[in-house]
């Protein structure tokens, strides 16, 4: 689990499929309202509290993006009540949350598989192992200091992608960033076609 703060409101969680597994959670039960995803959301809370200082008292607003091949993306933000559907002459005043936590949940999924690498010379030898099994794909981005590798699925052949997330797995690192927060704050380096571009352009080191 790691934890990253966003501005004074808001946090990023991201949760790795092992995370998941350890608590007895199915990526499934995110979507439902169980106990052990209650326990795994207090043990978010603590957490970021115990790590950034973010104090989660009050009502949340919580993002949960499923990637398909990093784990989950949970963004939190501190918000304040819709009096339309809970306050005072509300039908649901006397259902008002005794606990810490109010949340109110978005649930999206994206296919988009999202690698960083550190160094762009691995990220050169990563290129060279997977030009045989991606023929014209990738996004390449610049962010926060690293270098990003975005694939779409329909780009790809999908017999491959397991053997494809397995050689990223090797040579990256699963990104918590979202495909909207790429686009929005990423620096796009390489438009399309970035492995075949980076291959033709950089040679593997001996």
């Amino acid at each position: 689990m790691r934890i990253e703060r966003l501005g004074q409101d808001k946090i990023r969680i991201f949760l790795t499929f092992d995370d998941l597994s350890e608590r007895g959670i199915q990526k499934e039960d995110m979507w439902q309202e169980i106990p052990k995803v209650h326990d795994l959301f207090t043990e978010m809370m603590d957490q970021a509290y115990n790590e950034v200082g973010f104090d989660a008292t009050g009502p949340l607003a919580v993002e949960v993006f499923a990637l398909p091949a990093q784990g989950m993306v949970v963004i939190v933000t501190r918000g304040k009540y819709d009096h339309h559907h809970f306050g005072v002459g509300s039908p649901y005043e006397d259902e008002l949350p005794e606990e810490v936590y109010e949340m109110e949940v978005t649930l999206e999924q994206s296919d988009t598989i999202l690698y960083s690498f550190d160094d762009f010379e691995v990220l050169i030898e990563a290129a060279h192992v997977l030009r045989h099994m991606i023929d014209e794909a990738g996004r390449l981005y610049k962010y926060n200091g690293k270098w990003v590798l975005r694939l779409e699925p329909d780009e790809l052949d999908e017999g491959r992608i397991p053997a494809l997330i397995a050689v990223l797995a090797e040579f990256g690192e699963a990104t918590s960033v979202t495909p909207a927060m790429l686009d929005e704050y990423g620096d796009v380096i390489m438009a399309d076609r970035a492995i075949d571009v980076i291959c033709s352009h950089f040679k593997r080191q001996d």
